[in-house]
């Protein structure tokens, strides 16, 4: 086997072309000793537990495998193509945490409030629809927009074309101050 130098981004293109046309495995093998701890390190030091961050690797340089024909050296080095991977299967486990799978979801008829708790929980709405009303316009709507829109931060920025600072120094100041009038 031979050992290719770590900076020859043009080498590694070669690989997944070995990998595209011939699915060459002997070219997989040097990919994957090569990217699957960096992209494991690359997961750990993003947040993500050692065991997990070793699977996504793994689903990494299985795509990697499926989807060479669609790497294009034009627009991306092999290694810019290969971490995006990386990071999108790391925005996947990110969501899939976030939210319940449908087992988990409860079925049947809920359980019916307690009228002094759906009371405490009207009156709980209400304020917090008043302190959202209070809110400096620029932060209220990013605040509407982030949590009723469900965007990101990242998003809101697309979108409204602030920096992705300031709109995160809006929402933090917002919920800062929704936090204090709740209290």
């Amino acid at each position: 086997m031979t050992e290719i130098d770590a900076t020859s981004g043009p080498a590694w293109a070669l690989e997944i072309a070995a990998i595209r046309d011939k699915q060459d495995q002997a070219a997989f093998r040097r990919l994957f000793l090569h990217f699957a701890p960096r992209i494991k390190g690359f997961l750990i030091k993003s947040g993500s537990p050692a065991d997990i961050a070793e699977d996504c690797a793994q689903e990494v340089m299985a795509t990697v495998w499926r989807k060479a024909a669609q790497f294009d050296p034009s627009r991306a080095s092999a290694s810019t193509w290969i971490f995006t991977i990386a990071r999108n299967k790391r925005i996947d486990v990110v969501r899939r945490e976030r939210r319940p799978e449908p087992e988990d979801l409860p079925w049947g008829p809920e359980a019916e409030t307690d009228q002094e708790d759906a009371l405490v929980l009207e009156q709980e709405t209400e304020r917090l629809s008043k302190a959202i009303s209070a809110l400096p316009e620029k932060q209220r709507r990013l605040i509407q927009r982030a949590f009723y829109g469900d965007l990101s931060h990242r998003e809101l920025a697309e979108e409204t074309g602030l920096p992705l600072g300031t709109i995160k120094s809006r929402i933090r100041l917002a919920l800062d101050r929704l936090r204090h009038e709740m209290k």
